[in-house]
């Protein structure tokens, strides 16, 4: 399969130029004829390398380069200017620019130049400085995320962590809550004493009162011996309870008795026992709407929620997907003895288009099987699971058995909108058709 090039310039006759000797090189050529278009192509479609110019009137090429490593940090980028200039140089290789070639150019240094760029966007180690983010935000209590949304919760984990206050952890399933739960313990004055989890969804209510308070012996059938329960086992540290959504009502009243006084009844014995202890809890419910249901108590839920902490669902972060997924590279490469350093351009970029129901459990479980899966010394494109091949253009293989002309045309037509952003002249350039033709069968299929 011949290499993909992103050609990006204002100069239509360079760019069509350059296009003619690339054809001729066999690389598959695209154009862009600015920063903010090439931007807009990179997050579309999936490329070998990048090949720009610096001075642009609409978004320059360094600015461009910028927010083309930073939705795909793996991505070869080739800067090209008239202008020589020492610093301009140096800015575009510490911003991370695979290299810098001056105008007019020697073709046989381009040739020499893309060839080792495609050479290395298939078979190098990660980028340096996706490598360096790794290893600098594994600091993080062990928390990985460069995003703003991540950055803030990090900062509020730092503030809140060393007081007393009861903690609610918000988000959805998957997202890592209790890592979020875990950094802030590490981070209070508890650090050195238990951190005791508990999921409320694992036990029926009977048995969950046991798990918390603990029993007596012959509290009930099976009772052979009396046990302590989780909260005396978090006796001056931290006790996280994961999923308090699903905590049956009558057992809600017992816990807002032992947050309120400090103490916990043993099930079937005459006197409580003090506790200190500091409790987080974690849910994917909107516990607002489960009041609101009379499904959760309120009072509860104000006790609870003191401090709220939500974590980020993985598609609204996703420039952290680069970082994760090659943090879970090198866990499950070392676990599975394989010699694998990183992942081919075209798999980070199916990956970045894929919304991750499942967040980033979902994404460790998809890099654990893609690892497994590996046939060449890195993670290409075939060794994703299917669910994410279908979020991506290239790797859709979803049948059209059964559809219409019609329907197959409403689907096209539906799908180059969603991806122009409802642009609908490009739309009608994309599908080769008048912007006229294009607007009669948007009333046809009354997507107007």
């Amino acid at each position: 399969m011949a290499a993909r090039i992103l050609l990006v310039d204002d100069d239509t006759a360079h760019r069509s130029m350059l296009k003619t000797l690339l054809g001729s090189w066999h690389y598959e050529v695209q154009e862009a004829a600015d920063g903010s278009q090439a931007v807009d192509r990179v997050r579309e479609e999936a490329y070998d390398l990048v090949l720009s110019d610096v001075r642009m009137a609409q978004m320059d090429g360094l600015t461009a380069l910028g927010e083309i490593l930073a939705f795909n940090p793996s991505l070869p980028v080739i800067l090209m200017t008239a202008y020589s200039s020492v610093e301009t140089a140096v800015e575009a290789l510490r911003l991370g620019a695979f290299d810098y070639l001056i105008k007019p150019l020697d073709f046989e240094a381009l040739q020499e130049t893309v060839k080792r760029a495609v050479d290395v966007s298939h078979t190098s180690l990660e980028p340096r400085s996706l490598r360096n983010l790794v290893e600098s935000e594994e600091q993080n209590f062990g928390i990985l995320g460069q995003s703003p949304l991540m950055q803030k919760l990090l900062e509020d984990i730092k503030i809140v962590a060393p007081t007393e206050a009861t903690v609610l952890i918000t988000g959805e399933s998957g997202t890592g809550k209790e890592l979020v739960a875990r950094a802030l313990h590490s981070q209070s004055e508890r650090a050195k004493e238990p951190f005791v989890v508990v999921n409320c969804a694992a036990f029926a209510e009977t048995l969950l009162e046991s798990e918390l308070f603990g029993h007596e012996k012959g509290a009930f059938t099976g009772a052979e011996k009396s046990r302590e329960g989780r909260f005396v086992q978090a006796d001056h540290g931290t006790l996280f309870l994961d999923e308090i959504g699903e905590m049956p009502l009558g057992l809600q009243a017992k816990l807002l008795r032992c947050l309120q006084q400090g103490e916990v009844q043993r099930v079937g014995a005459d006197k409580p026992i003090t506790v200190d202890v500091r409790v987080l809890a974690a849910t994917n419910r909107k516990l607002e709407d489960e009041v609101a249901q009379g499904h959760f108590r309120q009072d509860l839920f104000f006790r609870l929620n003191v401090i709220s902490l939500e974590v980020p669902s993985l598609r609204s972060r996703r420039q952290d997907i680069p970082l994760l997924a090659v943090h879970f590279l090198r866990l499950f490469a070392t676990r599975n003895k394989k010699e694998l350093k990183r992942f081919a351009p075209r798999a980070l970029d199916a990956m970045l288009r894929y919304d991750w129901p499942g967040n980033v459990r979902e994404l460790e479980n998809a890099v654990e099987r893609a690892v497994i899966m590996a046939r060449e010394n890195q993670i290409t494109r075939e060794d994703l699971p299917q669910a994410v091949l279908g979020a991506d253009r290239e790797g859709s293989d979803a049948s059209l058995t059964g559809l219409t002309l019609d329907d197959v045309e409403r689907l096209a037509i539906e799908q180059t909108l969603k991806e122009t952003g409802d642009n609908k002249s490009e739309t009608a350039r994309r599908l080769g058709i008048t912007r006229a033709t294009l607007h009669n069968k948007l009333k046809k299929y009354a997507l107007e």
